[in-house]
């Protein structure tokens, strides 16, 4: 994994455009060589917590507008959603639930690269080829202040941990994303006893003010968005525990992009040697890296 930092390559990176969704896509797929000849980077990312604030910045935004610039290809934000992303990325409409894209509906490709705080689960890795990790997370359970759900007591590793939130969600209605890493069918929470309420939407942060509305008793959210409702809503919220391991985040490509996806892997570590990465980090997830010491200090 590379440390890429908020670099100064930005400040010489050509105009960006932003398709709307559901635009008709008038370019297809390619490798690293049509990419230099077509001359731009497509890059889809779906608006989420501080990695993607449209075409304007972000993370994984400022991350891709310096990839673009170290190809010397104009750099290109479309925008699309969770439930369309790999199939923007694939030409192919996979899911949670139809994962192989042999089965999945065909769907125009609209860009080259899917790089929106994309955790990397079992499921997506069937149908797209994923970079080098790029940033941690980690789904918890969270809970109103007022819940008679208490905090665990940390048992001495996450598995441990996991197990004992587990054991506090019998009959608990808990709210989660269909098709996201908040999917409740990713931590079989009907095993446990939960209630899973699936939010008719594909919006990550509409979870926290489902919570606040009554919708369920508890909340599935991921490190990012949990820590956006913390600032957004002081002291309306707990949290019990993880209810997964800490994972890995990083950038998509088509299987059939394997030079496009080393290049990036090498941009990364090129992020390594020249250390900019964690200004970048400083500058949308400074709390990262106590979150998370164990990821930080490895990369180093």
């Amino acid at each position: 994994m590379g440390r890429l930092g908020y670099f100064a390559l930005l400040a010489c990176a050509a105009a960006v455009t932003a398709p709307g969704r559901g635009m008709p896509a008038e370019r297809g797929g390619g490798d690293l060589d049509e990419i230099r000849a077509r001359g731009v980077l497509r890059h889809l990312g779906v608006p989420y917590a501080r990695f993607v604030s449209g075409s304007e910045g972000g993370f994984d935004v400022d991350l891709m507008k310096a990839f673009a610039v170290h190809l010397g290809v104009r750099y290109e934000f479309v925008e699309t959603e969770w439930t369309a992303a790999l199939g923007d990325l694939t030409g192919r409409r996979v899911s949670g639930k139809v994962s192989d894209p042999a089965r999945a509906a065909a769907t125009p490709i609209r860009g080259d690269v899917l790089a929106t705080g994309l955790t990397v689960l079992p499921w997506r890795k069937k149908s797209v080829d994923f970079s080098a990790p790029i940033f941690p997370t980690q789904v918890w359970i969270v809970a109103l202040p007022d819940s008679p759900v208490r905090p665990i007591v940390p048992q001495g590793g996450v598995e441990k941990d996991i197990s004992e939130v587990r054991r506090r969600l019998a009959g608990r209605r808990v709210i989660g994303v269909p098709n996201t890493c908040l999917d409740p069918a990713l931590y079989d929470l009907d095993r446990a006893g939960a209630v899973p309420v699936r939010l008719d939407t594909s919006r990550l942060d509409e979870v926290a003010p489902a919570l606040l509305a009554g919708q369920g008793d508890l909340a599935l959210l991921d490190v990012a968005d949990a820590v956006l409702a913390f600032e957004k809503w002081p002291g309306r919220f707990k949290v019990i525990g993880p209810a997964s391991p800490i994972q890995d985040m990083a950038a998509a490509f088509r299987k059939d992009s394997p030079q496009l996806r080393a290049a990036f892997d090498r941009f990364l570590v090129d992020g390594i040697r020249n250390g900019t990465y964690d200004r970048l980090v400083a500058t949308y997830f400074p709390r990262a890296p106590a979150l998370f010491p164990v990821f930080f200090a490895r990369e180093r």
